[in-house]
């Protein structure tokens, strides 16, 4: 198989690009995936006032926010497949202007009609900027600081998202919603100009994308996850577990389109390796286990006395937990086994969740904020090291095939723990928030079981995987 360069690429005896460059690629690297987790959280506050300026119902303002994440989902892997044969600064970089044009038309927009459009070629801009983001950090950092790379990468996103309602409540209270959407318009504009110089370029793998695993692969995670939503907000099962057993049929058709393949839309060859296997096991529970906590603990919070904005406050220590917790985890991945790391802050996650969950009047606030704080750094301590054994265990040419499953699993994991969560409040009002937080505990041992799983493997360095 030929390889095609347009310059000369970063190798083992480059490792990684040089200063000053690295630092620019690593702020143009960071800037795009800033915005796009920012439009994941930022939205959600936007809800009540986009319901008020197109006069609907707040149910059906719920189409922003998942039109963005649907788009997400169903784009990661087929552009992460692209990012190899087209190079995978081209993508990130397509992938941030069409990100930029979509907020622009979602701060025009008339209708939701439109505005669910525009959030749709939104979220294909962030599938392009967040399907080869791993990939690369990867190419742009040493590989001796790989791990220190990615708990950089897992800081920002991490306070992303801790940020996102503070800024969206700051903007709504001097600004309409449009707003929310229009300030990506300069900042991505600036991302673009410093990545057309800094962005590394990769290997290209000229090969042929397979659009039936490409309509296999968007039919399934559509069918998947809206059965999953209707599951958990209608009363009828039937029509859920009619969409689920359909998605489940295109998943199977897609599996058999793919064997045979030697680089899969759907990382087949990535999956035979067991490290990478139990990394992405490790990875599905545990965002299961987080996003059903997330879901959950506001309601739970609430039940136990407190008002919206003090709930909102005492949310916030799981957040910065996490950015404090990522960079030091991304550290000690350099240097320590991802089996350990990953067990021990998972136990630690699941030991604060039971801690909030056995929780009963009378609770103080710092009852509260230590607690969260505790799942906040179980969960820090897992993530980095996690993603980067995922990364380093696939070959340097599969980079984007890896960074691609790493967020799928991400995004995949989140939408179970949120529609369960909802299945159990639709099932037991009165405690499903409790029973979500025991139910998330126990997720998160079953992840910390598979994270020491991977004891009987050797800790992948960066170049370990042969190409």
């Amino acid at each position: 198989m030929s390889v095609e360069r347009s310059e000369p690429l970063p190798s083992i005896r480059d490792d990684g690009l040089p200063i000053p460059r690295r630092y620019w690629a690593i702020v143009a690297i960071l800037l795009a995936i800033c915005m796009s987790v920012l439009d994941s959280t930022i939205a959600n506050i936007a809800l009540p006032s986009i319901a008020r300026s197109f006069h609907i119902t707040q149910a059906a303002s719920v189409w922003v926010i998942n039109a963005y994440q649907l788009a997400i989902l169903v784009a990661l892997l087929p552009l992460s497949s692209l990012g190899e044969v087209v190079g995978y600064r081209r993508v990130s970089q397509t992938g941030l202007a069409v990100f930029t044009l979509a907020s622009l038309g979602c701060a025009f927009a008339p209708s939701l009609a439109i505005l669910s459009v525009a959030r749709v070629v939104q979220g294909l801009g962030a599938a392009g900027i967040m399907s080869v983001n791993a990939a690369l950090v990867r190419f742009t950092y040493p590989q001796r600081m790989l791990g220190r790379a990615i708990g950089i990468n897992a800081f920002v996103i991490a306070l992303s998202a801790a940020i996102g309602p503070t800024v969206a409540a700051a903007v709504l209270a001097v600004a309409q919603w449009r707003w929310l959407f229009a300030i990506n318009v300069p900042i991505g504009i600036v991302a673009i100009a410093i990545s057309l110089g800094a962005l590394p370029a990769s290997e290209r793998v000229p090969r042929r994308l397979s659009y039936v695993s490409i309509a296999l692969n968007g039919g399934a995670f559509v069918l998947l996850v809206g059965g999953l939503q209707t599951f958990a907000h209608e009363q009828t099962a039937l029509i859920a577990i009619a969409q689920i057993a359909a998605g489940c049929v295109l998943a199977y058709a897609l599996l058999r389109n793919e064997l045979g393949s030697t680089a899969p839309l759907l990382p087949l060859d990535l999956l035979r390796i067991r490290l990478f296997r139990l990394s992405v096991l490790t990875s599905v529970c545990s965002f299961i286990a987080q996003m059903a906590a997330l879901v959950a603990l506001p309601f739970e919070i609430e039940r136990l006395g407190r008002s919206p904005v003090q709930t909102g406050l005492l949310m916030t220590p799981w957040s910065v937990a996490v950015a404090l917790a990522a960079p030091l985890a991304g550290r000690l991945a350099d240097r320590h086994h991802p089996g350990i790391l990953g067990g021990a802050g998972l136990l630690t996650l699941a030991a604060g969740l039971l801690l909030l969950a056995t929780m009963s009047h009378p609770v103080t606030a710092w009852d509260f904020i230590w607690r969260m704080a505790l799942c906040g750094a179980g969960f820090g301590l897992f993530q980095s090291p996690n993603n980067r054994a995922m990364l380093a265990s696939a070959p340097l040419a599969r980079s984007g095939a890896a960074g691609g499953m790493l967020g799928t699993a991400r995004l995949l994991g989140q939408t179970i723990g949120a529609a369960g969560v909802a299945v159990l409040f639709r099932s037991y009002a009165q405690r499903g928030s409790q029973m979500a937080l025991y139910i998330a505990a126990g997720f998160a041992v079953a992840a910390a079981l598979v994270s020491l799983r991977r004891l009987n493997e050797q800790r992948p360095s960066a170049h370990a995987a042969p190409d």
